[in-house]
């Protein structure tokens, strides 16, 4: 049975546009809740252009208190992917349960036509994660079959062995 994390409580900050709607699952069986973006008032109509090739933080005029012992990953919407080459470009962004800024989502144009995005735009989905902090300690590590075999080093790509 599916448990719900605590409650993240959303600020909507001064740029965003009250008629779009908090991130929202769209299918009761949505891993990742569609964040939309709120452009700043003079984008609103025309828009961002997104070059190939180019990346732009695309703002979304909201901040969030993600609970302690959680994040929230940013990661892209596939049909964006599929159809434009539209990614997120640091995926999956995380945030962290101390930030309190500005959700924003770093975009990357990888296809060969522009891009335009538009105000209200769903941009990314947020999938809120439990996490599990590490305790780092120095010292000698055991030997396994892989040992230091890097990149492709288990028959992938270029199968073989790395250097």
């Amino acid at each position: 049975m599916l448990t719900s994390p605590a409650e993240i409580r959303v600020k909507p900050l001064d740029h965003h546009d009250a008629s779009l709607p908090l991130p929202t699952y769209e299918t009761t069986g949505a891993a990742g809740a569609d964040i939309r973006a709120s452009l700043e008032t003079n984008d609103r109509i025309g828009g961002l252009m997104l070059a190939p090739g180019a990346r732009a933080l695309i703002p979304t005029g909201l901040s969030m208190a993600i609970p302690f012992g959680y994040e929230a990953q940013i990661r892209p919407r596939s049909g964006l992917a599929f159809k434009h080459g539209v990614t997120v470009a640091n995926a999956p962004g995380t945030i962290d349960s101390d930030y309190r800024g500005e959700v924003k989502v770093l975009l990357i144009n990888l296809g060969p036509e522009p891009f335009q995005v538009r105000h209200g735009d769903r941009i990314a989905q947020m999938v809120v994660a439990p996490i599990t902090l590490a305790t780092f300690i120095e010292g000698e590590l055991d030997e396994t079959h892989r040992g230091a075999g890097g990149f492709g080093s288990t028959g992938g790509i270029g199968g073989g062995t790395s250097e």
